[in-house]
């Protein structure tokens, strides 16, 4: 064997070995690389031992027990896990065949034989490795924290094609027979690998879109969260006003009795008191938005003659954004409310029991109501069929668990219970 040929095969050794550990997410102190540049001294050395008393072929044959499962040991060591490790091995020794396919290209074209493939795949080392370190490395480690089965899934390319490179050209020789099913493996591999691919696209391309929606909802959701209680807040202020202009109003009313005119002054009377009833905002604990949010609703469950009881202490400092508590407070209410109605439509009593407050910098909020016995869970989550909703029970558990909470939902004797902290 030329000299050649062994740096050549030296370089793929350690094109693997640096690929390989660069594609594991490992925090790299100054003992991990020093115990990776160990294993790597070590591989290197077996492979140099095996070469100079074997001969090639034998050397390509014990590959796997001189590099690959030494080396997966130390990458499962240094990152503390098994699965993701041997990955890693696999796509770098995939990624190799890069070197071998240009090798083979440079052959086709320009008529060469092993001592040009050996010169080609050296020239192409360090380049390529380079660019798969800036390009492709990040991505990979990126995909180690997926789940097992993502995992398993893309590791699955890399292992169908490591054992049929080993089986077909190493061990068996398969190719050389001609055997037109061994020829198509990979191929096949190929094709199925793709259309795999694709359902995975099309499988989130649709949970985007669903979550698009969602976000477009929310939005809107906020939007009239905020419109409803800027309208309340300006009634507020009217309200305000006229107290503000109360000795007016009285001067005007005191004019109308010196001048005999009572039918006057009861109209006037009547016209005031309807303004300012009409923007009231009854006071039900310290913090603003939460008493626009209850007046709005409790005037709401009046006019469908909905029981609405309210027992809350919350002051005006609270662990939660104003703008998502005003959606979440919002989405229970109008899911509580929506569930007496319906109620009311066949003639049931409804009532809404809201209870809430503040202890120890933590917000306590449950709203009970009443409710039919069929409500569906799914996960401890509720759901429904009709379209349209849902989406606030969604919007809910997201915010929750945005700010780290604990919320839980339950039917039981007829009442529909949300209960959550934060």
């Amino acid at each position: 064997m030329n000299a050649l040929a062994i740096l050549n095969l030296a370089s793929v050794g350690g094109f693997g070995l640096i690929l390989s550990a660069r594609f594991c997410d490992i925090r790299w102190t100054w003992q991990k690389k020093l115990f990776m540049a160990g294993s790597m001294s070590l591989i290197m050395l077996l492979q140099g031992i095996i070469l100079f008393y074997a001969d090639l072929h034998t050397a390509k044959r014990l590959y796997p027990l001189v590099t690959h499962i030494p080396l997966t040991i130390a990458l499962c060591i240094l990152s503390k896990e098994f699965l993701w490790p041997l990955i890693a091995v696999l796509t770098a020794y995939l990624c190799c065949q890069l070197r071998r396919w240009l090798a083979l290209l440079a052959i086709s074209i320009f008529s060469g034989g092993e001592l040009m493939q050996d010169a080609v795949e050296l020239i192409a080392t360090l380049p390529l490795l380079l660019l798969l370190l800036r390009v492709i490395a990040p991505s990979v480690r990126s995909i180690s924290h997926c789940t097992t089965a993502e995992k398993q899934r893309l590791g699955l390319v890399p292992l169908l094609y490591y054992g049929y490179d080993y089986l077909t050209i190493f061990y068996a020789d398969l190719l050389s027979e001609r055997n037109q099913a061994v020829a198509e493996f990979m191929p096949f591999v190929c094709s199925a690998a793709y259309l795999i691919f694709a359902l995975r696209i099309s499988e989130g391309e649709r949970i985007r879109m669903h979550l698009q929606q969602t976000q477009e909802t929310l939005n809107l959701q906020i939007t009239q969260a905020v419109r409803e209680i800027g309208i309340l807040r300006q009634s507020q202020e009217q309200s305000k006003a006229y107290r503000h202009d109360l000795r007016h109003h009285m001067l005007y009313l005191l004019s109308c009795i010196e001048n005999e005119q009572p039918a006057q002054a009861q109209a006037y009377i009547k016209e005031i008191c309807a303004k300012i009833e009409a923007a009231t905002v009854t006071v039900f604990c310290e913090n603003e938005a939460t008493n626009l949010i209850f007046s709005a609703f409790f005037e709401r469950a009046k006019k469908h003659g909905i029981a609405f009881n309210i027992k809350a202490v919350i002051p005006n400092n609270i662990p939660i954004a104003e703008s998502d508590w005003c959606v979440l407070l919002s989405n229970a209410l109008e899911n509580a409310l929506h569930a007496c109605q319906e109620l009311a439509k066949k003639g049931l009593p409804g009532s809404i029991n809201v209870s809430a407050f503040e202890k120890n910098n933590k917000l306590f909020l449950q709203v009970a109501n009443s409710c039919e016995n069929n409500i569906a869970f799914s996960h401890g989550i509720p759901v429904t069929d009709n379209p349209g909703h849902g989406i606030g029970v969604h919007s809910i558990c997201a915010i929750m668990e945005q700010y780290g909470g604990i919320y839980s939902f339950c039917a039981k004797d007829g009442q529909f219970i949300f209960r959550m902290s934060v």
